[in-house]
């Protein structure tokens, strides 16, 4: 049975972008978005501090000879700790699209084209993206555990292609 509705969708899918070609519209099922690379690190420094915080700021506390520990206390310690598990598993990620640079910082997604970029500079451990206007964006292997190697040779192919200054040291 669900051969057949296969071929039938198949079939009928296939007279649907015949007729669609002729009217010059875009065919369906076919993929159309552009091709873009995606590089993830691991946040992992962020984490340890905040855990290292509330570590000393519970050893702090609870050394107090007149502390006595209340709801509260341990509501602050449990959202620090879920706090570290959010950075530590939202990992960080850089996207080469064709005339852009994706990544998330601290306040979202943020996208970078062509147009605001000064140049690139890949040297061993971090990659370095230079605004027209803003701060430089650092991509590093040892604060987020990049593949700055892969992004290297991307981030050349990309200033190659949209005539960009890319200086490797």
């Amino acid at each position: 049975m669900s051969r057949t509705w296969e071929r039938k969708v198949r079939k009928n899918t296939s007279q649907i972008n015949k007729a669609r070609k002729k009217h010059g519209v875009s065919q369906i099922g076919t993929s159309t978005a552009p091709k873009v690379d995606r590089y993830t690190g691991r946040n992992y420094i962020f984490p340890i501090v905040l855990i290292l915080l509330i570590s000393m700021y519970t050893v702090f506390v609870t050394t107090d000879p007149e502390f006595e520990p209340s709801s509260m206390f341990w509501v602050t310690i449990g959202c620090y700790i879920f706090l570290a598990l959010i950075f530590f598993l939202r990992r960080p990620y850089i996207i080469v699209g064709k005339d852009y640079i994706q990544t998330r910082k601290m306040t979202g997604d943020k996208k970078l084209y062509v147009s605001n970029i000064k140049g690139i500079s890949v040297q061993k451990g971090a990659v370095v993206i230079m605004q027209i206007k803003g701060a430089n964006w650092v991509f590093s292997k040892l604060l987020n555990r990049y593949p700055t190697e892969e992004i290297g040779r991307k981030l050349a192919d990309f200033a190659k292609t949209n005539n960009l200054p890319f200086e490797e040291k």
